[in-house]
């Protein structure tokens, strides 16, 4: 039972927020300890790639599963498994004693994070009622941004002052908290007929995945037209279009892809995919230029960037207040056009450019990031049944996540190229200006990125997500009461 005075569905979400915000802050965290962890393992470039790449994909392999999971098992027991397992191996990786030891127990994490989130998202849209999602919205993109945006400074604190197993250990007291107030307050939820284990669905989807998400990896250091990015990304799309055939013959399948036939969701997936790439590609630009081309360290790297997330946090209520209003089309383009505008203003940031020019345009990113997000995630599911929600989920989140790999391939790949055209290397004093000229050209292309969201947006229709738009009716009933 909740306790007296907190609605069960505020419970749903503080529940879901520990396993969201554990997984995104992993998600940035590991990146700024990748020195110190090649240096520790006296691990080779290729090894160490492998404590990220190792990451995704067994995120991607097993957001698929969590919406059949949660489904069949209960949204309550998976969500307590998936915290579990992510906790369980956060301690394992900080005990890890070589390079394969930790990558194996980060594909762990993987396991566990590839099924939190979708589950968590799934829980809280069904506890929510249809016309209060937006408020719903507001709540969860506080961890959505705050979590990236504090990694890299926890990160980069824990490394210069404590050790690196902290990077690690800091989930530990997060995944028991959040398992034991699940365990204590959340309700079991399974739906009657969830089906078998869809096993030709999760081979395809888990090995087209895998391989299309290993391409992009390996695509920022070896170049798209290499061999090896070539053949592994021609395979994931043939998998991953056999996959799209066999879902969409199977009876019962593992992720329900005619969901994408529903104007609604299909516009809002698309508005999200073309969005998070543009977004994640400028994070992806900005600690590298402050660190390897101003000096900053990893801590003062990650204070810089931290403005985003205050800047989500002041928009984040008051978009979800205006959107019953406006609706989601006006205001996700409007935050697209926001993000687009900072990334461009990059364009004019060298090395002599005050630091805090650079806060206040991460600060006002942020702001486009809420404008995007809150009103994206209350009308995506808008037009899902409760019965789809589980599965609906796990498109939505396999679509972010693939975006934001996608986004950070490709403007890898466009920093390497311009730093050869200028003739530059990172970090070295004689081609500091060919380096600051390779990273605004690349901002640039990332703010092009995000600008090719708008059309996406426009895509949406604010009548179809009527339902998540109209005040809750004075005494109605809220989902679990």
């Amino acid at each position: 039972m909740a306790r007296r005075g907190i609605e069960y569905k505020y419970i749903v979400a503080i529940v879901s927020v520990f396993g969201l915000f554990m997984e995104l802050l992993d998600a940035t965290i590991v990146n700024v300890a990748i020195p110190t962890l090649a240096r520790e393992f006296n691990a080779t470039t290729t090894s160490i790639e492998w404590v990220v790449t190792g990451y995704l994909l067994s995120l991607a392999v097993f957001i698929p599963v969590s919406g059949w999971a949660g489904d069949r098992f209960g949204t309550k027991r998976t969500f307590m498994f998936a915290t579990g397992l992510f906790t369980v191996a956060s301690l394992l990786c900080a005990a890890a004693w070589s390079i394969e030891s930790l990558i194996v127990f980060r594909a762990m994490q993987g396991i566990g994070g590839g099924m939190l989130t979708p589950v968590g998202t799934a829980m809280v849209f069904r506890a929510f009622p249809p016309e209060e999602r937006s408020k719903a919205s507001g709540l969860m993109v506080i961890p959505t941004t705050v979590a990236p945006a504090s990694g890299p400074v926890l990160g980069g604190f824990l490394i210069d002052y404590i050790s690196w197993e902290w990077i690690f250990l800091v989930n530990v007291p997060i995944g028991v908290a959040g398992f034991v107030v699940a365990w204590r307050f959340l309700r079991e939820h399974r739906e009657p007929n969830p089906g078998r284990f869809d096993i030709p669905g999760f081979v395809l989807a888990a090995t087209g995945m895998g391989t299309l998400l290993y391409a992009l990896a390996e695509a920022g250091t070896k170049g798209w037209t290499s061999t090896e990015v070539v053949g592994f990304g021609t395979a994931g799309v043939v998998l991953l279009a056999g996959f799209v055939a066999a879902e969409l013959r199977a009876p019962q399948p593992m992720i329900d892809v005619r969901l994408l036939k529903d104007r609604l969701f299909r516009a809002c997936n698309a508005a999200q995919f073309v969005g998070m790439t543009g977004f994640s590609a400028s994070l992806f630009l900005l600690p590298i230029m402050l660190q390897a081309q101003r000096g900053l360290s990893a801590f003062e790297s990650g204070l810089t960037s931290f403005p985003m997330a205050l800047g989500v946090m002041t928009a984040a209520q008051p978009v979800s207040r205006a959107y019953t209003r406006l609706g989601p089309r006006r205001l996700i383009a409007a935050g697209l056009v926001v993000a687009s505008l900072t990334s461009f203003a990059f364009y004019d940031v060298d090395g002599g450019t005050n630091l805090w020019l650079v806060r206040l345009l991460m600060y006002v990113r942020g702001m486009g990031f809420g404008l995007m997000l809150v009103p994206l995630q209350a009308a995506t599911f808008s037009t899902i049944s409760p019965a789809m929600t589980g599965r609906a989920s796990s498109i939505f989140s396999s679509g972010r996540m693939v975006a934001q790999s996608l986004g950070v391939a490709v403007i890898a790949t466009v920093l390497t190229s311009r730093l050869s055209h200028h003739g530059a290397a990172l970090g070295n004093p004689a081609t500091r200006a060919g380096a600051f000229d390779a990273f605004q050209e690349a901002f640039v292309i990332a703010g092009i990125m995000t600008l090719v969201g708008v059309i996406a947006a426009l895509a949406i229709r604010d009548r179809d997500a009527a339902a998540s738009m109209r005040p809750r009716p004075v005494g109605a009933s809220t989902p679990g009461h």
